[in-house]
């Protein structure tokens, strides 16, 4: 009985943490990607790699926090992430210094394809 009350405990903490990134995460993009100091600050082809890696934590994030289960779950942090990177390259069109890019929306979807596979793994 106690293990089941630690384990539902560490849930709720998990889940939390999963809302706090899934709105921090975005913010954090579009508020860090405003900033002079974000021109140039991961040079290619390390970009992409960053690109994906942030956008697959996002989607695990996405996925983790709705609770759904199945192609739901898979959808929703899929489009979710994605999503966000499509606004974010807007954003980015915007900005002195910085340009949005295919290539980068692509990694964002490869990313964001990750990481929603492996939270519809983890909740099958």
């Amino acid at each position: 009985m106690v293990t089941t009350r630690v384990s539902g405990s560490r849930q709720r903490v998990v889940r939390v943490l999963a809302v706090l990134l899934t709105v921090g995460l975005p913010l954090g993009l579009w508020v860090g990607g405003a900033q002079p100091v974000a021109v140039g600050l991961i040079p290619p082809p390390w970009d992409k790699l960053a690109h994906a890696c942030v956008f697959a934590v996002l989607a695990l994030c996405i996925g983790y926090a709705s609770g759904w289960r199945g192609r739901r779950l898979w959808l929703l942090a899929f489009g979710g992430a994605v999503t966000v990177g499509v606004l974010d390259e807007w954003h980015q069109a915007s900005l002195p210094g910085r340009s949005a890019g295919l290539d980068d929306l692509a990694a964002d979807a490869l990313g964001a394809a990750l990481g929603a596979w492996l939270i519809h793994l983890r909740h099958r």
